[in-house]
């Protein structure tokens, strides 16, 4: 546990020396800014509800996270360093879930910074609190099962921007679960649908509490990571 901490917050000290992280911070401030005045600002009158805001930045999620996890692995690749963490006494568990907590915690220090957005449309009318906590824990949840897929495609390849572009892919895939679906019928198109990373957010952003959909955001992200040990492990022993 020690050295899973120690791992943790070295990762999170180069998150924030990286000049990658602070492109991704930009661009996510910038673009969510600008769909909350399209949305809130220029759409009159505007609508006091919080799902508008969670679903932009959400769908922000699949272009920042594969740049904030690239370099989780493949950066210990490029540099060599991968044997020497590897053959360290911190067991490929503790590599893992170290540098994914680093993520986890950036994850929500970006969630914490899209609060601003209720905070200002709470000065114009009343918020439903209970959609507005729940669409931001489907948004913390989505993100980090994002962050556990970003971080597997991080370890398949010594090329961060390969493990960009493998990440994004993964994830723009299951992001379009719900329209590839459409090209099915029956028990498989709903066993497809089951999938989808957008459609897994409705009941939560609609302030219902769906247990299985927060399963499957858990059970996704323990899935990927276990993935991520499991490749590593592989190159342990090459």
């Amino acid at each position: 546990m020690r050295r899973m901490w120690a791992l943790c917050s070295k990762e999170l000290q180069l998150f924030f020396y990286s000049p990658t992280s602070y492109v991704a911070f930009a661009f996510y401030i910038l673009v969510s800014s600008i769909m909350f005045y399209l949305n809130f600002v220029m759409i009159q009158p505007s609508l006091i509800d919080v799902r508008y805001v969670v679903g932009n930045t959400s769908f922000i999620y699949l272009f920042i996270i594969p740049l904030l996890t690239m370099r989780l692995v493949a950066d210990e690749f490029r540099h060599g360093t991968d044997e020497l963490l590897l053959t360290s006494p911190a067991g490929t568990g503790e590599i893992v879930l170290g540098k994914y907590l680093a993520a986890v915690i950036v994850l929500f220090l970006l969630t914490l910074c899209s609060l601003v957005y209720p905070l200002i449309m709470s000065a114009f009318g009343t918020l439903d609190q209970p959609v507005l906590w729940l669409s931001y824990l489907s948004m913390f949840l989505l993100g980090a099962a994002m962050m556990a897929i970003g971080l597997f495609a991080s370890t398949l390849s010594n090329n961060q921007m390969v493990a960009g572009i493998a990440g994004f892919a993964i994830l723009l895939l299951f992001w379009m679960m719900d329209w590839v679906a459409e090209g099915f019928n029956g028990k498989f198109r709903e066993w497809i649908e089951q999938f989808s990373l957008s459609g897994r957010v409705i009941n939560l952003q609609k302030g219902i509490v769906h247990g299985p959909d927060i399963l499957f955001f858990v059970t996704l992200a323990a899935l990927f990571i276990i993935l991520s040990m499991q490749t590593l492990e592989r190159k342990r022993w090459r």
